[in-house]
């Protein structure tokens, strides 16, 4: 029944697929943190810099940031990424154009985190003698991150499917192998389905599991 599958990687494919999703994930959070904590900072330059960042980028198509990434960085800019090796390259920035646009959701999602605290556990904080970072790294973000886990729950999810992109540049990951897969062999439902099936495994415990913790960890008010 399965006869296709032979002689082509899908797990290596999918493998791909998650470190993709797992490198990208952690790049998003750091980076929608920061501007998240820009949007909400004191300084008009940087509040600046975070509502411009976020308005363009999260308006802009994923396939758009990734050819960018591809044709402009490296192609015109000779970017190679730490890497002459093509796939490594390709890889990496995949990696860049995912954490780029993936920043921006987070950060608004993070954002709505940081409207849920109360005004008056900043404004004691500040009157104790905290700077605007300490109180936000200490009051305000570890009660954002736990009322917001939910929707990132959702932006995680959102990251993983659109992984796929990352097959415009070449990225040996799940999609590219599909369509490889679609142009060699004659069974496209079952191609389809089982790659489906692939992203169902790979988000469904996931979704589960961050909305599980979310319920656990949710600030009580």
């Amino acid at each position: 029944m399965f006869d296709f599958l032979e002689g082509y990687d899908v797990l290596g494919a999918f493998w791909m697929t998650v470190k993709l999703a797992a490198l990208s994930a952690v790049g998003s959070l750091i980076w929608g943190t920061l501007l998240a904590a820009m949007r909400v900072s004191p300084v008009p330059l940087m509040r600046g810099f975070g509502t411009a960042y976020v308005n363009i980028v999260r308006n802009i198509p994923l396939t758009v940031i990734i050819l960018f990434c591809s044709l402009g960085l490296a192609d015109v800019f000779g970017v190679t990424m730490g890497s002459e090796d093509f796939k490594i390259q390709g890889f990496r920035l995949a990696v860049l154009g995912l954490v780029a646009y993936t920043a921006a959701f987070v950060c608004e999602a993070l954002r709505s985190g940081i409207n849920t605290v109360p005004l008056g556990q900043a404004e004691a904080a500040r009157a104790i003698g905290l700077n605007f970072t300490q109180t936000l790294r200490l009051i305000v973000l570890p009660q954002a991150f736990r009322s917001v886990i939910g929707p990132l729950a959702n932006v995680l999810i959102a990251l993983t499917k659109n992984t796929t992109v990352a097959a415009a540049i070449g990225v040996a990951e799940a999609a590219y192998l599909m369509k490889t897969m679609i142009e060699n062999e004659a069974q496209t439902l079952a191609i389809g389905a089982v790659f489906a099936f692939g992203f169902v495994v790979l988000t469904l415990p996931t979704g589960l599991i961050l909305g599980w913790l979310g319920k656990r960890l949710a600030v009580k008010r």
